[in-house]
């Protein structure tokens, strides 16, 4: 008899929900804001078909966004929408929605959802564009920004709080050793786009906004052509890993010849793998400048997905980090090569050294500031407890932290051991709210109800304020935002 080989990010609240819903009473416990006025979207992966156990990869599930309007105190609705690329449109037996893809990479953007510009995007890294949604989660098509943006995006813009523009840097393995910073002004389109030089082909999951300096992360997780060489036909298999070695993070790839290897399986192997002879470094660019103007400062061989935030202090630029000590070394699955800390880097100008310190040793991620406060100091960040569960694999806990960073102190808040709590989000009560005054938003999935709560938190206190009790669960998944009305 044959036997399937489990796969832990497949199983438990990892396991996809199948059915999409859409659900105009939603029962609440507690009292949500009348200040909150808007949808909270939150994106992740959830395959739509049966992939392989032994192969499957977190980040490569289809994207589904869940969504709650909320308005007057009350939730209108709640729904859960699938990413239609065309895959997904077709095996949900649709018209394939029309638009324009980046090299074949025709992902269902399942790592991010934000608004911007008055429309709202579905949004994912390494050479795929961002798909628009409808405001009721339905799927218009991949998005280009009326054609300004040349390539892919990423799953990790950032906004200037002064500006409203959405600044990025993003990665993909056909652009030799480059990665591009780009700014999407308020009205949608790509104002400037500047190439970086970086060491080779890296996952650049995210980067860091200060008021003076762009910060890219070029760090030891980079492309694996021996992983992309099993997309290709087997008898041609050998001959396309020798390719791409001696292409890959050096030169070009012609789109055309993307599409016919990683761009036409896009979900059957993450390319990436920890490579411990890439140099680990942070470069630092000014907002102004230009590939030639970066500085590379070396930092101890990590991983960084998600930085908290960073800001200038005179020649000194702080940034706060979730640090993963390796990523995709032993463990191919997902992120599970120990424990993530909050640590921090400040990067001293005038020394030309990065003085690396830790802020909290216990295990957390999807750090989360106050948005009005990127790229300037903040106090507070908010993180999730991660740690290894039962089943050996890195997970979301129970635990919500509050980090105080003046004060060099942190809370806690426990759901419970049956609780396992998703990336929380900060919204303030006001334009002119204190840094903590508002409210924390995620997903906390129960495990003896096998269904999940929208939880709302009082950000001073970590109090529950409101529940917003499912008619299902939410399996773990990526990033969520605030989207005001």
């Amino acid at each position: 008899m044959a036997t399937t080989t489990p796969n832990p990010y497949l199983e438990g609240n990892f396991a996809p929900v199948r059915e999409e819903r859409t659900e105009t009473v939603v029962s609440v416990e507690g009292t949500i804001p009348d200040y909150l006025d808007g949808r909270y979207l939150r994106n992740g992966p959830n395959p739509i078909g049966s992939p392989d156990p032994a192969s499957y990869h977190w980040f490569l599930g289809t994207g589904m966004v869940h969504g709650l309007r909320i308005r007057n105190g009350h939730v209108e609705w709640y729904r859960n929408r699938f990413v239609r690329s065309a895959d997904v449109a077709r095996t949900l037996g649709e018209p394939t929605r029309p638009g324009p893809i980046h090299a074949g990479f025709d992902f269902s953007a399942n790592t991010h959802v934000i608004g911007h510009a008055g429309r709202t995007f579905a949004i994912v890294e390494g050479g795929g564009r961002p798909y628009e949604l409808d405001d009721e989660l339905g799927t218009i098509g991949p998005c280009d920004f009326a054609g300004t943006l040349k390539g892919g995006y990423t799953a990790h813009p950032l906004c200037d709080p002064d500006t409203g523009e959405l600044h990025a840097v993003s990665y993909y393995f056909g652009w030799a050793n480059r990665v591009e910073y780009s700014v999407i002004d308020t009205a949608g389109l790509v104002r400037r786009s500047v190439d970086i030089e970086v060491g080779g082909s890296p996952m650049m999951h995210a980067f860091s906004l200060t008021s003076r300096y762009v910060v890219v992360f070029d760090l030891p997780v980079t492309f694996d052509a021996h992983k992309a060489a099993t997309l290709a036909p087997r008898p041609f298999a050998k001959a396309t890993e020798r390719v791409m070695e001696r292409t890959i993070g050096r030169r070009q790839v012609p789109d055309r010849i993307a599409a016919l290897t990683v761009g036409r399986a896009p979900d059957a192997v993450l390319p990436y793998s920890w490579n411990p002879d890439y140099p680990a470094r942070v470069g630092v660019m000014p907002r102004d400048g230009d590939s030639t103007d970066v500085r590379w400062f070396d930092v101890e061989p990590c991983f960084v997905y998600h930085p908290l935030n960073a800001y200038d202090e005179g020649d000194r630029i702080i940034i706060d980090v979730a640090r993963h000590p390796k990523m995709f070394a032993t463990e191919h699955r997902g992120p599970n090569e120990g424990a993530p800390t909050l640590d921090r880097w400040t990067v001293d100008l005038a020394a030309g050294k990065v003085l690396e310190e830790r802020l909290d040793d216990r295990g957390q991620e999807f750090p989360r500031v106050d948005e009005r406060l990127v790229g300037r100091r903040h106090r507070f960040g908010y993180s999730v407890g991660f740690e290894e569960t039962d089943g050996g694999v890195a997970a979301t806990s129970h635990t919500v932290f509050k980090h105080d960073l003046a004060a060099g102190r942190s809370e806690t808040r426990s759901f419970g051991p049956n609780c396992e709590a998703d990336e929380f989000v900060f919204v303030p009560s006001g334009p002119d709210a204190a840094e903590d005054e508002g409210v924390l938003m995620g997903f906390v999935y129960d495990r003896t109800s096998d269904r999940s709560d929208l939880v709302v938190l009082d950000a001073g206190s970590l109090e529950t304020v409101a529940a917003a009790h499912l008619p299902a669960r939410v399996p773990h998944g990526f990033h969520g935002s605030w989207v005001p009305a």
